[in-house]
């Protein structure tokens, strides 16, 4: 199978789809790599190196869609990449659509296969796509959390930990998934009292049980929701509803009403973000005022460490990107009901429940295309 993979050209995105290790790997089985030019030189990744590792380097994008047949990105396709989609192509990347008619639109009337990464799922009903960029924001949200909380970007002035004599930041992080586990783990590092809240009793015992009285842990409700929102320095909002767009459990009125200079960082904004205040930000111009609440929402967060979520992600996609190319995209959907999770728009329809109902689109069973 002809695999092509193109730079990535969202704002600070410097991730790319596939290493020259797994390039290396997809060779082995007989397929043809194209790789664009720089498409991995931000994170050490040199032309030369997909050379070594038997790809073929090209200078454009367009070059790479119009002579692949499977497309393995990071980030959704934007705008113009969009455009260069037509049926014969297998799109494997992130796409969250729920949050994007635009962006699904689009993809519907390009005829191609897209198939998300953070639908894919696993025995066990996990999300391994979508793990370890979780891992990674999860960790990082503290960490843009604890800088936003300085006064030069609008915030308290607190420092997370404290110091002896002065009380830690309270942290709320709302969602004990993935990402909230993560972010959890770093903030208790780091010295915060933090609360986690989650309707999930199992994870909340599985955390009580790893930290003990080093958190608080929370049966998520309206009221104890709005208590630890509003006395929180810092909230982490990381909730998930696979496919879905993200509930909007942190309302405007609680925001209103949290300490000026607190901060929100919405790990769930790729989903539409937890907070009603949230919107979409860059790595450019990552953080806004509402009320006077920091609000960190960058979309792409692993992007800023983006050799690390690069192997991360490799690691991870690389069984599956090696099942589509060696069986070919129906028959590999067709053997891995997990893989078939991911399947979000084919044939000119959507084919995933949650993303046809935020879009408006009707909804089509994957199994009645496949082949088709």
């Amino acid at each position: 199978m002809k695999i092509g993979v193109p730079r990535e050209i969202k704002n600070r995105e410097y991730r790319v789809g596939m290493t020259p290790a797994a390039v290396q790997e997809l060779t082995g089985h007989g397929h043809d790599i194209l790789v664009q030019s720089g498409a991995g030189n931000a994170i050490g990744f040199s032309d030369e190196d997909y050379r070594q590792a038997g790809a073929s380097v090209v200078d454009d994008a367009a070059e790479v869609f119009r002579a692949s047949e499977l497309i393995v990105k990071v980030k959704e396709p934007q705008a113009g990449e969009r455009a260069l989609l037509t049926p014969e192509h297998t799109l494997f990347t992130y796409l969250h659509l729920a949050p994007d008619k635009a962006q699904t639109d689009d993809l519907v009337n390009s005829g191609a296969t897209c198939i998300a990464y953070e639908t894919v799922t696993d025995r066990a009903g996990r999300l391994p796509l979508l793990a370890p960029m979780s891992e990674v924001a999860g960790r990082m949200s503290i960490q843009a959390g604890a800088h936003c909380l300085e006064k030069a970007l609008g915030g308290r002035g607190v420092l997370l930990g404290g110091v002896p004599g002065v009380s830690p930041a309270r942290v709320a992080v709302v969602g004990g998934g993935v990402v909230g586990q993560n972010a959890i783990a770093m903030a208790v590092g780091l010295g915060a009292q933090v609360t986690v809240l989650d309707r999930n009793l199992d994870v909340l015992r599985a955390l009580d049980q790893h930290y003990g009285n080093r958190i608080t842990t929370l049966f998520s409700t309206a009221q104890t929701l709005d208590e630890t929102v509003t006395a929180a320095d810092l909230v982490i909002g990381s909730v998930l509803i696979p496919g879905a767009s993200a509930p909007k459990l942190i309302t405007r009125d609680m925001v209103r009403r949290m300490p000026e200079g607190s901060v929100i960082v919405d790990v769930a904004i790729d989903q539409g973000g937890c907070a009603e205040t949230s919107r979409a930000t860059t790595h450019d111009d990552p953080v806004y005022l509402v009320d006077g609440v920091v609000h960190y929402c960058v979309a792409n967060m692993p992007g800023a460490v983006a050799r690390t979520s690069t192997l991360a992600l490799n690691n991870a996609t690389l069984p599956f990107v090696i099942a589509l190319a060696n069986k070919g995209p129906d028959r590999a959907m067709k053997e891995d009901p997990h893989l078939r999770a991911g399947l979000n728009v084919t044939a000119g329809k959507v084919t995933y429940r949650e993303v046809a109902e935020a879009t408006g689109h009707p909804y089509t069973n994957p199994e009645s295309l496949l082949g088709s």
